[in-house]
């Protein structure tokens, strides 16, 4: 506990029920937790199924990689501890979210499963969804949307997960995606088609 942490007091017993949100949104909020390399096509599958969902009357928010890390963020850096710190500020943010009724697309290459476990433990294992966005570093390199293999290849970038970096794969993801195999409106329809009896209000 940080100094001063004696005098902080979360005032979650003082706000409405999350159920009473939910009803009122017509939805159970979840956090979806988009994992995979870079290039994979979290967020591409992320933004798609973001509005789907929200076509088909869903309140929902993602969050993404480059929108933390340039806002929320951006005083870490790709290091062990900052990448765990990075997660842990995402995780606490999602659950925010979740605790508001509000679905969340979570898309961030968390290469660990120490990661990705302290992200379910922070969230809430009932809430959370691991989604493996698979598709081999070879595809991904060979997509290099934001040319960040490239430079990971000329060394301007370091920790890079896939080059320098190893990515642990999920042992048992609830759901996993072949993104070299599917095309994006196919792997949009299946994460759709999974998570739509979730988010259904019984």
């Amino acid at each position: 506990m940080s100094k001063g942490s004696d005098n902080i007091h979360p005032i979650f017993k003082d706000l409405l029920d999350r159920e009473y949100k939910e009803e009122f949104l017509k939805q159970r909020a979840v956090a979806l937790w988009f994992t995979g390399l870079s290039g994979s096509g979290k967020s591409t599958v992320a933004k798609g199924l973001e509005k789907r969902m929200f076509e088909s009357g869903y309140f929902v928010q993602v969050l993404d990689g480059d929108n933390i890390r340039s806002g929320l963020n951006n005083n870490l850096g790709f290091g062990e501890d900052d990448r765990k710190e990075n997660i842990r500020r995402i995780a606490e943010v999602s659950k925010l979210f979740v605790q508001s009724g509000i679905i969340t697309l979570n898309t961030f290459v968390s290469p660990t499963r120490e990661i990705r476990s302290l992200a379910a433990r922070t969230i809430g294992t009932d809430d959370f969804c691991e989604i493996y966005i698979n598709a081999p570093v070879e595809v991904c390199e060979d997509r290099d949307v934001k040319g960040l293999y490239k430079k990971a290849r000329a060394g301007e970038i370091t920790n890079f997960t896939g080059i320098q970096s190893p990515f642990e794969a999920p042992e048992q993801p609830q759901l996993e995606i072949r993104t070299d195999q599917l095309s994006i409106e196919e792997s949009i329809d299946k994460v759709f088609n999974y998570i739509l009896p979730k988010i259904e209000l019984k």
